[in-house]
């Protein structure tokens, strides 16, 4: 909870499975910590991702019901933004996220402006790619730094989640939009079988 981009009260809980269990009784706690009722919350803002496709799914479901629910305006936000400003918001960084079976979601920035849209590539090409778009050494943060430490023009820096108060400023500019959807970049890995 933010009250423009100063931290009241938040909780982050990185997590592979349980996003649903888990994320309403999260904003419960996170609003009885901070005093306040869901009907005063002035805007609500959601990652959009890349991502998980269920958490992506998990957290848009609840942003726009609470959204439903409070009147409150929404919001979305790059994960790979939030990573990225989480780790150097001032200099060359890109936000990485593992992406499964060598994939990573890659997106670059420079000063917090981004250089390029969000994509799924390859881990093996994000430095050369990364080279291609600004030549030097780069910040890379997030939960796929780790395929990344090592190589020659890359500082890795693992996050399991956007740091809560780079996420602050992020909400704080962001607009709200009437029709906010997941950023997917991949096809599931989840397929449907035939009748």
């Amino acid at each position: 909870m933010f009250d423009g981009w100063r931290l009241i009260y938040g909780l982050s809980e990185p997590m592979e499975r349980g996003h649903q269990e888990r994320l309403a009784p999260m904003a419960a706690e996170v609003m009885a910590h901070a005093k306040l009722a869901f009907s005063d919350i002035g805007k609500i803002v959601v990652t959009v991702g890349p991502g998980s496709f269920t958490g992506l799914r998990v957290g848009l479901a609840f942003a726009k019901g609470l959204h439903l629910a409070t009147g409150a305006p929404l919001a979305g936000i790059g994960s790979l933004a939030a990573l990225a400003a989480s780790a150097d918001p001032d200099g060359h960084c890109a936000g990485v996220i593992d992406a499964r079976r060598g994939m990573v979601y890659l997106q670059a920035f420079a000063r917090g402006r981004p250089l390029c849209d969000a994509d799924a590539l390859p881990a093996a090409d994000v430095t050369s790619r990364l080279q291609i778009i600004a030549p030097g050494r780069w910040r890379v943060a997030g939960p796929g730094a780790q395929l990344l430490a090592g190589a020659d023009n890359v500082d890795a820096v693992e996050l399991a989640a956007p740091d809560l108060l780079a996420l602050g400023e992020l909400a704080e500019a962001a607009t709200p939009a009437d029709d906010l959807k997941p950023v997917y970049l991949r096809a599931p890995d989840a397929k449907l079988m035939p009748t």
